[in-house]
C-alpha cells in the first residue's frame, strides 16, 4: 500500500489529507482561530465538584469549563487512587491536566491528570512505571526486543516513568530509543518547572502545530511522499525532521505548482462528497449516512445494483463493497461515538461472518481506536470509534437556519393551514377591520392559487377582508398575521 500526505497551508487554516493508493482516506482541518487542544497541558483550577457524577469541572482558560472524571485522575503519592471525587479534588484546587478531547458541540474539553507526551517512537507517561508496546506491533519477538530495550535504557539512565513503544518504533535501534527517552524526560522536567512558576490558570505546554503533528503521527513505513505547498512550512518541517525524525526527511518535498495541491489529487471534490448524506458505491448501491447528537447511523442499499446470479449473492457483494466504503467514510468524515450499521439482511451465516471480517480488516488501518460487535438479532452491527476532535461536517458546516438542522421543512400547504387557524383565532379574540398575512413567496402563491377557494370562504366566515403580502426574507415555515 502506497501512501502520500498532502499539507495545504493558508493564513486562516491548515489542511492535511492522507492519500492511500490514490484515494483520499482522511482529511484533518485546523483553523487559526480554533486550533485543536488535544495534547495541550494546562494548570487549571477546579471550579465545581459533582459527587453525583464523580467528576469535576476545571477552568483552564477556555470559553467553557472542561470536564474531569474520577477515572481520569491518576494516583499520586499524597492521594492514593479512589473512586470518591471528594477525596481527590476540592473547589479552588489547582491541578495539572492534559486535554483528551477537544470541545465538541456544547460539551467542554475532556481532561485527564494522566499526562502522556508523545515523540516519534515513544509515548512518555510520568505517572506509570511500566513499559508497554503498541498492539499494532504483532510479532512477539519484536515486542520482546522493544520491551527489553526500554527497560535497559530506563535503568541505565535512571529515568522514572513509563514508556509505550509506538507502531513507528518497530525495528528501531537502541540509540534512537535512547534519544527519544531523553528528549521526553527533558520535556517533562520543563513542564514541571513551568507549572511551579505559574500561580494561576495557564497553558504550560502546547502540542505541535498540525503540519508537524502530521509528520510525527501520520508518517509510517508506507508513506512515500509528504508534499507541502507552503515554503515556510516546508522549511519548518525539514528542520523538525532533521532534529527529531531524520529518516523521513528525504520524503518531504515542496510543491510550487500553479494548480492547487488539493485540486491535483481531487481532495476538494472528496470533501464536498463527504458532506452529503448519500455515498454512491461502484456497483450501483449506496450508503445513507445520518449524523445525530446521540449516534451515527449508516444504511446500506442495493440501489441500481441487480447482480447477475441470485438475490443473496447480490446482497452479499453489495455488503462487502459497503464494508470497505464505510471504513473510508468513517475516517474521511471523522465520525466518532456510537455508530450503527444496517447492512442488507443476509440469510447465509457465512456471508454475515465474511462481511464482518471485511469490516474489521479495513478498520485495522484506522488511527482511531474502534470496537465492533457481532451482527445483532435485528441484523445491525454496532460499533464505537474514539472521538477526539469534531467531525468534518461540524468543522465545515452549521445547522440550517431555515429548518434548524432537522433536515426538513413544513410544506407550503401546511403553513397555509396554520395561517387559516391563526386568522380564526385572532378574529375571535380581537375586534379588527381587516387582517394582513405576511409570508414567503411560495406560501402567498399557494394562497392565491390552490387555497384561494378556502381563503375566500374564510374571509366570508369571519366577515373581514384578508390581505396578503410577500416577505422575501421569510422562509416557507415563517409567517405573521397582523391586525390592521
Amino acid at each position: 500500500m502506497s501512501e502520500e500526505i498532502l499539507i495545504n497551508v493558508t493564513p486562516p487554516e491548515t489542511r492535511v489529507a492522507v492519500i492511500e493508493n490514490g484515494a483520499v482516506q482522511e482529511v484533518i482541518i485546523e483553523r487559526y482561530g480554533k486550533r485543536g487542544l488535544v495534547g495541550n497541558v494546562y494548570k487549571g483550577k477546579v471550579c465545581r465538584v459533582l459527587p453525583g457524577m464523580q467528576a469535576a469541572f476545571v477552568d483552564i482558560g477556555l470559553e467553557r469549563a472542561a470536564f474531569l472524571h474520577v477515572s481520569d485522575i491518576g494516583e499520586t503519592t499524597d492521594k492514593p487512587k479512589t473512586d470518591n471525587i471528594h477525596e481527590l479534588l476540592r473547589e479552588g484546587d489547582y491541578v495539572i491536566v492534559q486535554v483528551l478531547k477537544d470541545p465538541i458541540g456544547t460539551k467542554g474539553a475532556r481532561l485527564t491528570t494522566n499526562i502522556s507526551i508523545p515523540s516519534r517512537h515513544l509515548v512518555f507517561m510520568p505517572s506509570l512505571g511500566n513499559m508497554g508496546i503498541s498492539q499494532r506491533i504483532e510479532a512477539e519477538d519484536e515486542r520482546q526486543r522493544l520491551r527489553e530495550l526500554l527497560n535497559q535504557v530506563a535503568e541505565a539512565g535512571e529515568i522514572s516513568g513509563g514508556y509505550i513503544a509506538r507502531t513507528a518504533a518497530e525495528g528501531v535501534d537502541e540509540l534512537s530509543l535512547q534519544a527519544d527517552m531523553r528528549f521526553l524526560a527533558r520535556l517533562w522536567s520543563s513542564i514541571q518547572e513551568k507549572s511551579k512558576l505559574h500561580n494561576g490558570i495557564e497553558l504550560i505546554h502546547e502540542d505541535l502545530s498540525l503540519p508537524l503533528r502530521s509528520l510525527r503521527d501520520l508518517v509510517g513505513p508506507d508513506v512515500e511522499k509528504v508534499r507541502i505547498d507552503s515554503k515556510e512550512t516546508h522549511q519548518k518541517a525539514i528542520t523538525f525532521a532533521q532534529k527529531f525524525i531524520p529518516d523521513i526527511k528525504q520524503f518531504i518535498e515542496y510543491y510550487p505548482g500553479q494548480r492547487p495541491l488539493f485540486d491535483l489529487y481531487g481532495v476538494e471534490d472528496e470533501i464536498q462528497k463527504a458532506l452529503e448524506r448519500k455515498v454512491q458505491l461502484k456497483s450501483g448501491g449506496h450508503l445513507v449516512i445520518d449524523q445525530t447528537e446521540a449516534m451515527t447511523t449508516i444504511d446500506v442499499n442495493t440501489g441500481a445494483f441487480v447482480g447477475h446470479r441470485n438475490l443473496e449473492e447480490t446482497i452479499f457483494k453489495t455488503n462487502l463493497e459497503a464494508a470497505q466504503a464505510i471504513c473510508r467514510q468513517l475516517r474521511l468524515r471523522n465520525l466518532g461515538g456510537i455508530i450503527i450499521i444496517d447492512f442488507i439482511d443476509m440469510l447465509d451465516p457465512e456471508h454475515r461472518r465474511q462481511v464482518l471480517r471485511a469490516l474489521e480488516k479495513c478498520l485495522a488501518h484506522d488511527h482511531a481506536r474502534t470496537q465492533i460487535t457481532e451482527v445483532s438479532s435485528l441484523g445491525l452491527v454496532e460499533m464505537t470509534r474514539k472521538r477526539i476532535r469534531e467531525s468534518l461536517e461540524h468543522v465545515l458546516c452549521e445547522p440550517c437556519p431555515c429548518c434548524g438542522g432537522r433536515g426538513s421543512m413544513k410544506t407550503a400547504e401546511t403553513t397555509c393551514y396554520e395561517i387559516f387557524r391563526e386568522i380564526l383565532r385572532e378574529s375571535r379574540q380581537f375586534d379588527v377591520e381587516s387582517l394582513l398575512v405576511l409570508a414567503s413567496q411560495e406560501v402567498i402563491d399557494r394562497l392565491l392559487d390552490e387555497e384561494s377557494t378556502h381563503l375566500a370562504e374564510l374571509e366570508q366566515f369571519i366577515g373581514h377582508p384578508i390581505k396578503l403580502q410577500v416577505e422575501m426574507l421569510y422562509t416557507q415555515e415563517h409567517y405573521d398575521v397582523v391586525l390592521v
